[in-house]
């Protein structure tokens, strides 16, 4: 078995397994508002998550094009276009391992482009002119994403809460609960559907590309073949659904009611919609989902928002690219001589 065989079986296993691993950790921030208020209990969460992001997946393949497009541009082919596809995913999995087992609900995306964009900045440096504009990526794919999300959801949450509350302001508390809730289940399908757009859709791209990478197929097109297995591996990972990210949502970074978790999956599942199908940018279901959870419980007449452990979720995001970038160009420096056999 020659080493492009072995770098290509690899990272398509590599590739399927992050996959899998991104459905089990963000799983539970696309339920945890409606499992925190019962609007759903978790077993019902669970399988209405798997469902709607194994949907969601197969629903487009915009934001899977373009992201094909941006990153065909930057990576060789052939062995060491596949030694950076390794290198990559395989810090970015060694960074979302750790910050599930903290608890810390930072995007797959982001870790996954930041540790592919250091791989191709090392094969740069070694020599290889026929890898690219990691600064590209790392803007276009990581910081604009990661700088975008958190405000506007956060502030879109914290405003629409005045307009909601005014509407239900004759309505009894009971009545708004059993609403909000009823909202929020919707609300729950709305933001699983969104994971698989945004994040099902990456994976499908990522497949594609170490297919398009080995030579194996020509066409930059995700085939409905390789959407349904990225859409079969993220359920699969969403049914085995860890709690850890779940219980910092629900429990550490704010108190919150049923309607303000309405509120909040309703915006981060637009965001999520708009992201994918409208601008074409990856955006972090974790983050939608944290900074909206956080915005409509900050717009509360009295304080319930635990802004140090905000901060510690944000110091996650903020070293994702600061730990996976170094980690991919250390992987592939690492890894070098392999592609000169």
């Amino acid at each position: 078995m020659t080493l492009h065989t072995i770098l290509a079986v690899l990272a398509l296993i590599l590739a399927l397994g992050y996959t899998w691993l991104n459905g089990f950790r963000d799983a539970s921030t696309a339920v945890a508002a409606a499992v925190r208020t019962k609007a759903l209990t978790p077993g019902i969460a669970v399988g209405v998550a798997a469902i709607f992001a194994f949907l969601g997946t197969l629903v487009s393949t915009s934001l899977g094009s373009f992201l094909i497009s941006r990153l065909d541009l930057s990576l060789g082919s052939g062995v060491p276009g596949l030694m950076v596809l390794v290198c990559g995913i395989l810090t970015a999995t060694g960074w979302g391992l750790f910050c599930w087992w903290r608890g810390m609900p930072v995007s797959s995306t982001q870790g996954l482009l930041s540790g592919i964009a250091g791989a191709t900045g090392a094969a740069a440096l070694l020599g290889n002119r026929s890898m690219s504009n990691p600064l590209d990526i790392l803007t276009g794919g990581v910081i604009l994403p990661m700088i975008i999300t958190p405000i506007v959801a956060y502030t879109i949450s914290y405003l629409l809460v005045y307009p909601v509350i005014w509407l239900i302001r004759h309505h009894t508390a009971s009545k708004v609960n059993a609403t909000s809730r009823a909202g929020q289940a919707l609300g729950a399908c709305a933001v699983a559907l969104g994971l698989g757009i945004q994040d099902g859709q990456r994976s499908g791209a990522m497949l594609t590309l170490v297919l398009l990478t080995a030579h194996y197929i020509d066409s930059p097109e995700t085939t409905w073949q390789i959407q349904l297995l990225a859409a079969t591996m993220l359920a699969l990972g969403v049914c085995c659904g860890g709690w850890r990210i779940a219980h910092t949502l629900q429990h550490r970074l704010v108190k919150f009611d049923p309607l303000r978790g309405m509120v909040a999956q309703g915006v981060a599942a637009g965001l999520l919609y708009g992201g994918a199908l409208l601008l074409h940018l990856p955006m972090s279901t974790n983050q939608a989902v944290s900074s909206a959870i956080v915005g409509a419980g900050a717009n509360q007449p009295y304080e319930t928002v635990s802004w140090r452990n905000v901060q510690r979720v944000v110091r996650h995001w903020l070293a994702t690219p600061l730990i996976c970038v170094p980690g991919g160009i250390i992987l592939t420096l690492a890894a070098y001589p392999l592609t000169l056999l």
